[in-house]
């Protein structure tokens, strides 16, 4: 993955309401296109299904990396005091396993976090520096009141007459080719 991806281009549309941008998600995926996204200044409940979007595999990846860190922490403790450094403080036997329950615990919550930060980024394919869709004026109301629908150039059914007009037959306005360059 680069950060310089280029995209060719994508072709853009506008619609009127959140209803007509969950109804166009629906239509799209009935359709067949696999690469296009809703884009709305806020979240439509209902868009995942609509869009046919796969459940996230992030709860595993957290999951994964505080189990991480857990057993790393408490095998770290462990060795430490059986093997690495034994000492008996207070009548204490070697390995006192509560005084580590916060360091053990501090450990998994931070190797969690890592894992949803890095975890993000790489199934966000981010950081990507550059998308062709920001070169469209229009597309700038998506922060504000804009409802759109965007289909990439390298969908496996893209012919750019066809998608404009399958764009324009579902309601969206406004279509427009946004070029990559």
């Amino acid at each position: 993955m680069s950060l310089f991806r280029k995209l060719p281009g994508v072709v853009l549309a506008e619609f009127e309401s959140t209803g007509s941008l969950l109804h166009a998600a629906e239509k799209m995926s009935e359709a067949g296109y696999e690469k296009y996204d809703c884009h709305s200044p806020f979240p439509i409940h209902g868009m995942d299904q609509a869009m046919r979007l796969k459940r996230s595999p992030m709860g595993y990846i957290i999951g994964t990396m505080g189990t991480i860190g857990m057993i790393g922490m408490i095998a770290l403790t462990y060795w430490t005091n059986i093997y690495g450094y034994q000492m008996v403080i207070s009548g204490k036997e070697y390995f006192s396993w509560q005084a580590f329950i916060p360091v053990i615990f501090a450990i998994t919550i931070l190797l969690s976090a890592f894992g949803a930060f890095f975890g993000m980024l790489a199934l966000n394919k981010l950081p990507q520096l550059f998308n062709p869709i920001f070169g469209s004026d229009l597309f700038a109301k998506v922060t504000d009141d804009g409802f759109f629908v965007s289909v990439e150039c390298d969908d496996p059914m893209y012919d750019e007459a066809k998608v404009k007009s399958f764009l324009e037959s579902i309601g969206g306005k406004n279509v427009e080719v946004v070029k990559g360059e």
